[in-house]
């Protein structure tokens, strides 16, 4: 009796594993290429470091663009912050004070993610200038580490450069193809290599009329909740003010601290009488005492003045426009000089070196 010949299941079966090993192979060839071409154009700047430029920023989240400038130890100055002090110019910086300044505010900033950026700017040399530009966040009894903004803390870790496999993500391919656009003279910088980005409207859309529904809005809240992150009872802790004085205590000798609480609108400011207004006459009496004791430079902007007074210096509750910018750095500039509070009351001096 003769053996059955075989039926031919064995075709089919051979057909779908040959495809899926070619799929599979063809998924990982990509993955492995998109991986490369990441890893080449380094959008992050993860290979930055002193003797090793920054590439340029092509995306606007400073919070993933900016740990590449503060690592680079291209510059010897910077300035830390939030959105109050990202108009501050660093050529003007650098004409006032010396020294070659970068601007890494970042936009609605913690007291934590701007250590952390400062941390990576100390660790890159010996620094000339450190200004911290503060907010009522600093003031509070227990502020946000972070907002609703993405916080990379793989990019602020010492071994960032190890990190590749982190930034394999659709956003950093994104990023990628800038850098590369940008290599080929396709596109421009979205934000300068110092750091520094006008990030108000044009002058000439300024409307009045709109700035000012602009800061009603912005201070249509009860006044003591203008210090936000939990601002306490006004004899509270403010913890973040002890983190900044240990990093001030921390800086060589020779290093110029300057401490300048920022000029947001009167309506913006802790009233007096209320919570929120006691709570802020502390924190200032802090800072005072930090500056005292640390030997800095510390000015406060944060009061009624000619110019925070004036609608017409601001966008809305808490973003000045770019005339105010200069007066600021000319005012940190006389402060500096005569230690004096300023004649037409735009700025009190709370401690000079």
């Amino acid at each position: 009796m003769s053996r059955d010949a075989p039926r031919p299941l064995s075709e089919p079966a051979g057909t779908w594993r040959a495809f899926a090993i070619l799929f599979a192979g063809t998924v990982l060839a990509l993955g492995l290429a998109v991986v490369g071409l990441v890893a080449v154009l380094d959008p992050y700047g993860l290979r930055t470091g002193p003797g090793r430029a920054p590439g340029p920023i092509m995306d606007r989240n400073q919070r993933f663009m900016y740990p590449q400038i503060a690592r680079s130890g291209a510059f010897d100055a910077a300035v830390f912050g939030t959105s109050t002090a990202r108009l501050l110019e660093p050529g003007a910086l650098a004409e006032a004070f010396g020294g070659r300044f970068t601007n890494l505010a970042v936009n609605a900033a913690t007291p934590d993610e701007q250590m952390r950026l400062a941390g990576l700017f100390l660790a890159a040399g010996r620094p000339r200038t450190v200004l911290f530009g503060l907010d009522a966040t600093w003031c509070a009894a227990a502020p946000p580490a972070r907002t609703q903004h993405p916080f990379p803390d793989w990019l602020y870790a010492p071994d960032a450069p190890l990190g590749l496999w982190h930034q394999v993500s659709w956003q950093a391919l994104t990023v990628a193809s800038r850098v590369a656009l940008h290599a080929l003279h396709l596109a421009p910088a979205r934000i300068r290599s110092d750091g520094y980005a006008v990030f108000t409207p044009p002058e000439t859309a300024y409307d009045l009329t709109r700035a000012r529904a602009h800061i009603r809005a912005g201070t249509a809240m009860d006044p003591d909740a203008v210090a936000p992150g939990g601002a306490g009872p006004a004899e509270g802790g403010m913890p973040a003010l002890d983190r900044l004085d240990a990093l001030l205590a921390a800086l060589p000798r020779e290093t110029r601290r300057i401490l300048a609480f920022m000029p947001v609108h009167a309506a913006a400011q802790g009233q007096p009488g209320t919570e929120a207004g006691r709570r802020e006459a502390a924190c200032k009496a802090r800072v005072a005492e930090i500056g005292r004791v640390r030997g800095a430079l510390a000015v406060d902007f944060r009061i009624p003045s000619p110019v925070t007074t004036e609608d017409a210096n601001y966008w809305d509750a808490l973003h000045y426009r770019l005339p105010v910018a200069d007066r600021i750095v000319a005012g940190l500039k006389d402060a500096a000089r005569t230690g004096a509070d300023a004649p037409d009351g735009f700025y009190r001096v709370l401690a000079h070196p």
